[in-house]
Protein backbone atom coordinates (compact mmCIF):
# COMPACT_ATOMS: atom_id res chain seq x y z
CA UNK A 1 0.00 0.00 0.00
CA UNK A 2 1.12 3.08 -1.12
CA UNK A 3 1.10 6.49 1.23
CA UNK A 4 1.82 10.10 0.72
CA UNK A 5 4.71 9.95 3.46
CA UNK A 6 6.52 7.44 1.13
CA UNK A 7 5.73 9.91 -2.12
CA UNK A 8 6.97 12.81 -0.54
CA UNK A 9 10.55 11.33 0.50
CA UNK A 10 10.84 10.42 -3.15
CA UNK A 11 10.71 13.13 -5.64
CA UNK A 12 10.49 10.44 -8.22
CA UNK A 13 8.03 8.12 -6.77
CA UNK A 14 5.69 11.29 -6.17
CA UNK A 15 5.93 12.52 -9.81
CA UNK A 16 4.95 8.71 -11.17
CA UNK A 17 1.85 9.32 -8.67
CA UNK A 18 1.38 12.96 -9.43
CA UNK A 19 1.20 11.29 -13.08
CA UNK A 20 -1.38 8.94 -12.57
CA UNK A 21 -3.74 10.63 -10.20
CA UNK A 22 -5.57 14.08 -10.92
CA UNK A 23 -6.42 16.64 -8.31
CA UNK A 24 -10.38 15.84 -7.30
CA UNK A 25 -12.43 19.26 -7.78
CA UNK A 26 -15.53 18.58 -7.74
CA UNK A 27 -17.60 15.19 -6.11
CA UNK A 28 -20.70 13.88 -8.30
CA UNK A 29 -22.94 11.55 -5.94
CA UNK A 30 -26.54 10.42 -6.50
CA UNK A 31 -27.77 12.29 -3.69
CA UNK A 32 -29.52 15.74 -2.96
CA UNK A 33 -26.35 18.43 -2.95
CA UNK A 34 -26.67 20.92 -0.27
CA UNK A 35 -23.58 23.00 -0.44
CA UNK A 36 -20.57 23.52 -2.66
CA UNK A 37 -17.78 24.98 -0.05
CA UNK A 38 -14.34 26.00 -0.59
CA UNK A 39 -13.17 22.77 -0.36
CA UNK A 40 -15.96 20.33 1.17
CA UNK A 41 -19.41 19.03 -1.15
CA UNK A 42 -22.21 18.53 1.28
CA UNK A 43 -24.94 15.73 0.49
CA UNK A 44 -28.17 14.98 2.10
CA UNK A 45 -28.42 11.21 3.06
CA UNK A 46 -31.78 11.88 5.08
CA UNK A 47 -33.14 14.18 7.46
CA UNK A 48 -30.76 13.02 10.13
CA UNK A 49 -27.58 12.17 7.97
CA UNK A 50 -25.15 14.07 5.80
CA UNK A 51 -21.89 13.42 3.58
CA UNK A 52 -19.07 15.40 3.09
CA UNK A 53 -16.67 15.18 0.74
CA UNK A 54 -13.42 17.13 1.02
CA UNK A 55 -12.12 18.25 -2.21
CA UNK A 56 -8.61 18.69 -3.42
CA UNK A 57 -9.92 22.58 -3.84
CA UNK A 58 -7.95 24.88 -2.30
CA UNK A 59 -9.03 28.77 -1.23
CA UNK A 60 -6.84 31.81 0.14
CA UNK A 61 -8.58 35.14 1.11
CA UNK A 62 -11.49 32.96 1.03
CA UNK A 63 -11.13 32.46 -3.25
CA UNK A 64 -10.44 29.37 -4.50
CA UNK A 65 -7.65 28.58 -6.46
CA UNK A 66 -7.87 27.16 -10.10
CA UNK A 67 -5.92 24.32 -9.58
CA UNK A 68 -6.17 21.95 -6.56
CA UNK A 69 -3.53 20.28 -4.60
CA UNK A 70 -3.45 16.51 -5.37
CA UNK A 71 -4.78 14.68 -1.99
CA UNK A 72 -5.20 17.59 0.21
CA UNK A 73 -8.69 16.06 0.91
CA UNK A 74 -7.82 12.92 1.91
CA UNK A 75 -4.61 15.06 4.56
CA UNK A 76 -7.79 17.41 5.66
CA UNK A 77 -10.52 14.61 6.23
CA UNK A 78 -8.16 12.12 7.87
CA UNK A 79 -6.30 15.05 10.21
CA UNK A 80 -10.15 15.84 11.45
CA UNK A 81 -10.51 12.33 12.24
CA UNK A 82 -7.28 11.75 14.26
CA UNK A 83 -8.35 15.57 16.42
CA UNK A 84 -12.28 14.21 16.60
CA UNK A 85 -11.41 10.83 18.35
CA UNK A 86 -8.37 12.94 20.46
CA UNK A 87 -11.09 15.87 21.62
CA UNK A 88 -13.79 13.23 21.81
CA UNK A 89 -13.68 14.08 25.69
CA UNK A 90 -13.48 17.84 25.41
CA UNK A 91 -16.31 17.88 23.68
CA UNK A 92 -18.81 15.56 21.08
CA UNK A 93 -18.50 16.42 17.24
CA UNK A 94 -20.77 15.55 14.48
CA UNK A 95 -18.51 12.28 13.09
CA UNK A 96 -20.90 9.30 12.68
CA UNK A 97 -18.21 7.06 10.15
CA UNK A 98 -15.88 7.23 7.05
CA UNK A 99 -15.97 3.50 6.33
CA UNK A 100 -17.31 3.29 3.15
CA UNK A 101 -19.27 -0.32 3.90
CA UNK A 102 -21.51 1.98 6.53
CA UNK A 103 -22.56 4.46 3.90
CA UNK A 104 -25.83 3.48 1.89
CA UNK A 105 -25.27 0.79 -0.92
CA UNK A 106 -25.72 2.95 -3.47
CA UNK A 107 -22.31 4.92 -2.81
CA UNK A 108 -20.22 2.38 -2.83
CA UNK A 109 -19.27 2.57 -6.30
CA UNK A 110 -18.27 5.83 -6.00
CA UNK A 111 -15.29 4.52 -3.47
CA UNK A 112 -12.77 6.68 -5.97
CA UNK A 113 -14.67 9.92 -5.05
CA UNK A 114 -15.44 8.99 -0.96
CA UNK A 115 -12.43 6.86 -0.24
CA UNK A 116 -10.13 8.32 2.54
CA UNK A 117 -11.51 11.62 2.04
CA UNK A 118 -15.17 11.63 3.05
CA UNK A 119 -17.32 11.20 6.42
CA UNK A 120 -21.11 10.46 6.95
CA UNK A 121 -21.98 13.31 9.98
CA UNK A 122 -24.56 14.13 12.03
CA UNK A 123 -26.28 16.38 10.28
CA UNK A 124 -26.75 19.83 12.88
CA UNK A 125 -28.39 23.26 13.04
CA UNK A 126 -24.82 25.55 12.21
CA UNK A 127 -24.24 28.29 14.37
CA UNK A 128 -23.81 31.73 11.87
CA UNK A 129 -20.45 32.16 13.73
CA UNK A 130 -16.49 31.22 13.54
CA UNK A 131 -15.20 30.09 16.27
CA UNK A 132 -11.54 31.39 15.93
CA UNK A 133 -8.96 31.28 19.09
CA UNK A 134 -5.36 32.62 18.75
CA UNK A 135 -3.17 31.55 20.97
CA UNK A 136 -0.27 33.53 19.25
CA UNK A 137 -0.22 37.28 17.39
CA UNK A 138 -0.26 36.89 13.91
CA UNK A 139 -2.25 37.67 10.55
CA UNK A 140 -5.35 39.63 10.82
CA UNK A 141 -4.86 39.96 14.54
CA UNK A 142 -1.30 40.83 14.39
CA UNK A 143 -2.36 43.50 11.91
CA UNK A 144 -5.48 44.91 14.25
CA UNK A 145 -2.36 45.27 17.13
CA UNK A 146 -0.64 47.50 15.34
CA UNK A 147 -3.14 49.82 14.83
CA UNK A 148 -5.12 49.94 18.20
CA UNK A 149 -3.38 47.65 20.19
CA UNK A 150 -6.25 45.25 20.51
CA UNK A 151 -7.67 41.80 18.77
CA UNK A 152 -11.50 41.99 17.94
CA UNK A 153 -11.59 44.49 20.49
CA UNK A 154 -9.79 42.80 23.00
CA UNK A 155 -7.05 45.10 24.59
CA UNK A 156 -3.60 43.18 24.61
CA UNK A 157 -0.46 44.34 26.42
CA UNK A 158 2.00 46.59 24.69
CA UNK A 159 5.34 45.83 23.52
CA UNK A 160 4.13 42.61 21.79
CA UNK A 161 5.75 41.46 18.60
CA UNK A 162 4.84 40.09 15.62
CA UNK A 163 4.11 36.34 16.19
CA UNK A 164 4.76 36.90 20.23
CA UNK A 165 2.57 34.11 22.70
CA UNK A 166 -0.20 35.95 24.00
CA UNK A 167 -0.23 35.78 27.83
CA UNK A 168 -3.34 33.65 27.59
CA UNK A 169 -5.28 32.30 24.34
CA UNK A 170 -8.39 34.21 23.39
CA UNK A 171 -11.64 34.02 21.64
CA UNK A 172 -11.63 36.08 18.04
CA UNK A 173 -14.80 34.96 16.36
CA UNK A 174 -15.56 35.94 12.82
CA UNK A 175 -18.89 36.54 10.53
CA UNK A 176 -19.45 33.41 8.26
CA UNK A 177 -19.64 35.17 4.73
CA UNK A 178 -21.66 33.76 1.97
CA UNK A 179 -19.93 32.19 -1.40
CA UNK A 180 -17.41 35.01 -2.92
CA UNK A 181 -17.35 37.12 0.44
CA UNK A 182 -15.19 37.73 3.38
CA UNK A 183 -15.30 36.60 6.61
CA UNK A 184 -14.87 39.79 9.07
CA UNK A 185 -13.35 39.56 12.98
CA UNK A 186 -15.88 40.38 15.37
CA UNK A 187 -15.46 41.49 18.73
CA UNK A 188 -16.73 38.36 21.16
CA UNK A 189 -19.65 41.03 22.72
CA UNK A 190 -20.98 41.09 19.74
CA UNK A 191 -21.83 37.37 19.88
CA UNK A 192 -24.85 37.11 22.18
CA UNK A 193 -26.63 39.60 19.26
CA UNK A 194 -25.68 37.54 16.41
CA UNK A 195 -26.80 34.14 18.18
CA UNK A 196 -30.26 36.22 19.69
CA UNK A 197 -31.46 36.35 15.60
CA UNK A 198 -30.36 33.26 15.06
CA UNK A 199 -32.00 31.32 17.71
CA UNK A 200 -35.04 33.02 17.04
CA UNK A 201 -35.34 32.39 13.06
CA UNK A 202 -34.74 28.34 14.61
CA UNK A 203 -37.67 28.50 16.85
CA UNK A 204 -34.83 27.49 19.53
CA UNK A 205 -35.49 28.51 23.18
CA UNK A 206 -33.53 25.80 25.50
CA UNK A 207 -30.59 28.79 25.10
CA UNK A 208 -30.17 31.95 26.13
CA UNK A 209 -28.10 33.91 23.98
CA UNK A 210 -25.60 35.41 26.83
CA UNK A 211 -25.14 31.48 28.25
CA UNK A 212 -25.07 30.41 24.48
CA UNK A 213 -22.15 32.54 23.71
CA UNK A 214 -20.29 31.87 26.78
CA UNK A 215 -20.45 28.34 26.13
CA UNK A 216 -19.40 28.48 22.58
CA UNK A 217 -16.16 30.17 23.90
CA UNK A 218 -15.71 28.46 26.63
CA UNK A 219 -15.58 25.00 24.52
CA UNK A 220 -13.52 27.24 21.74
CA UNK A 221 -11.03 27.19 24.52
CA UNK A 222 -11.00 24.05 25.97
CA UNK A 223 -10.43 22.63 22.74
CA UNK A 224 -7.57 24.76 21.78
CA UNK A 225 -5.62 24.49 25.15
CA UNK A 226 -5.89 20.48 24.66
CA UNK A 227 -4.89 20.34 21.29
CA UNK A 228 -1.77 22.84 21.30
CA UNK A 229 -0.70 20.91 24.22
CA UNK A 230 -0.66 17.62 22.34
CA UNK A 231 0.54 19.01 18.98
CA UNK A 232 3.77 20.61 21.40
CA UNK A 233 4.67 16.88 22.58
CA UNK A 234 5.10 16.65 18.44
CA UNK A 235 7.24 19.98 18.24
CA UNK A 236 4.67 21.80 16.62
CA UNK A 237 2.84 25.70 17.28
CA UNK A 238 -1.13 25.64 17.04
CA UNK A 239 -0.68 29.61 16.70
CA UNK A 240 -4.49 29.59 16.05
CA UNK A 241 -7.45 27.86 15.02
CA UNK A 242 -11.26 27.63 13.64
CA UNK A 243 -13.88 25.36 14.80
CA UNK A 244 -17.19 25.52 13.68
CA UNK A 245 -20.02 24.54 16.54
CA UNK A 246 -23.62 23.36 15.64
CA UNK A 247 -26.58 21.77 17.78
CA UNK A 248 -28.06 18.66 17.61
CA UNK A 249 -31.56 17.14 17.70
CA UNK A 250 -31.28 17.45 21.46
CA UNK A 251 -29.81 21.15 21.24
CA UNK A 252 -26.83 19.95 22.52
CA UNK A 253 -23.29 21.97 21.49
CA UNK A 254 -21.29 19.50 19.15
CA UNK A 255 -18.26 20.12 17.01
CA UNK A 256 -18.65 20.12 13.32
CA UNK A 257 -17.29 20.73 9.86
CA UNK A 258 -13.68 19.75 9.96
CA UNK A 259 -10.92 20.46 13.00
CA UNK A 260 -7.01 21.61 13.40
CA UNK A 261 -6.72 21.20 9.73
CA UNK A 262 -3.93 23.28 7.76
CA UNK A 263 -7.06 24.92 6.13
CA UNK A 264 -8.23 26.13 9.25
CA UNK A 265 -5.33 26.35 11.38
CA UNK A 266 -1.51 27.90 11.43
CA UNK A 267 0.98 25.18 12.57
CA UNK A 268 4.51 26.72 13.44
CA UNK A 269 7.76 24.59 13.90
CA UNK A 270 8.73 24.75 17.59
CA UNK A 271 12.42 24.18 16.48
CA UNK A 272 12.40 27.40 14.46
CA UNK A 273 10.06 29.54 16.43
CA UNK A 274 11.63 33.26 16.56
CA UNK A 275 9.50 35.69 17.39
CA UNK A 276 9.33 39.35 15.94
CA UNK A 277 8.03 38.17 12.23
CA UNK A 278 6.30 35.71 10.27
CA UNK A 279 7.08 32.07 10.76
CA UNK A 280 8.15 28.82 9.68
CA UNK A 281 4.40 27.21 8.85
CA UNK A 282 2.84 24.01 7.82
CA UNK A 283 -0.58 25.70 6.32
CA UNK A 284 -1.55 27.28 3.38
CA UNK A 285 0.20 30.41 4.49
CA UNK A 286 2.94 29.89 2.09
CA UNK A 287 0.41 30.30 -0.99
CA UNK A 288 -0.97 33.21 0.73
CA UNK A 289 2.54 34.68 0.89
CA UNK A 290 2.84 33.76 -2.67
CA UNK A 291 -0.09 35.68 -3.76
CA UNK A 292 0.74 38.43 -1.85
CA UNK A 293 3.49 39.09 -4.91
CA UNK A 294 1.29 38.48 -7.64
CA UNK A 295 -0.38 42.21 -7.19
CA UNK A 296 -3.76 40.10 -6.98
CA UNK A 297 -6.71 42.24 -5.63
CA UNK A 298 -7.81 39.42 -3.91
CA UNK A 299 -11.17 39.96 -5.37
CA UNK A 300 -10.91 39.10 -9.76
CA UNK A 301 -10.46 35.79 -10.51
CA UNK A 302 -7.25 34.52 -9.15
CA UNK A 303 -3.35 33.98 -11.02
CA UNK A 304 -2.97 30.36 -12.27
CA UNK A 305 -0.69 28.89 -9.56
CA UNK A 306 2.64 27.45 -10.54
CA UNK A 307 3.61 23.72 -10.43
CA UNK A 308 6.34 24.31 -7.41
CA UNK A 309 3.77 26.63 -5.01
CA UNK A 310 1.62 23.38 -5.19
CA UNK A 311 3.87 20.97 -4.88
CA UNK A 312 5.33 23.03 -1.38
CA UNK A 313 2.01 23.67 -0.39
CA UNK A 314 0.69 20.19 -0.58
CA UNK A 315 4.08 18.74 0.92
CA UNK A 316 3.59 21.31 4.19
CA UNK A 317 0.03 19.67 4.55
CA UNK A 318 1.76 16.20 4.07
CA UNK A 319 4.62 17.20 6.82
CA UNK A 320 1.87 18.86 9.35
CA UNK A 321 -0.20 15.56 9.21
CA UNK A 322 2.75 13.36 9.39
CA UNK A 323 4.61 15.50 12.91
CA UNK A 324 1.42 15.81 14.56
CA UNK A 325 -0.10 12.24 14.09
CA UNK A 326 2.92 10.15 13.90
CA UNK A 327 1.28 8.29 10.95
CA UNK A 328 0.75 8.52 7.18
CA UNK A 329 -1.89 9.10 5.14
CA UNK A 330 -3.40 6.15 3.41
CA UNK A 331 -4.19 7.10 -0.46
Amino acid sequence: MTTLQDAGQNPAKREEEKNMEEALMQSNLPLKLLNRGKARDMYEIDDSRLIIVTTDRISAFDVVMPKGVINKGKVLTQMSMFWFNLLSEVSPNHLITSNIKDYPTKLWEYKDQLDGRSMMVQKLKMLPIESIVRGYLAGSGWKEYQENQTVCGIPLPAGLRESDRLPNPIFTPSTKAGHGSHDENISPKQVPRILEAWLIVNGISDFDPVELATLVEKKSIELYSYAASFAATRGIIIADTKFEFGLDEQNKLVVGDEVLTPDSSRFWDEEKYVPGGPQNSFDKQYLRDYLETTGWDKTSPPPALPDEVIDVTASKYLEAYHRITGGDIII
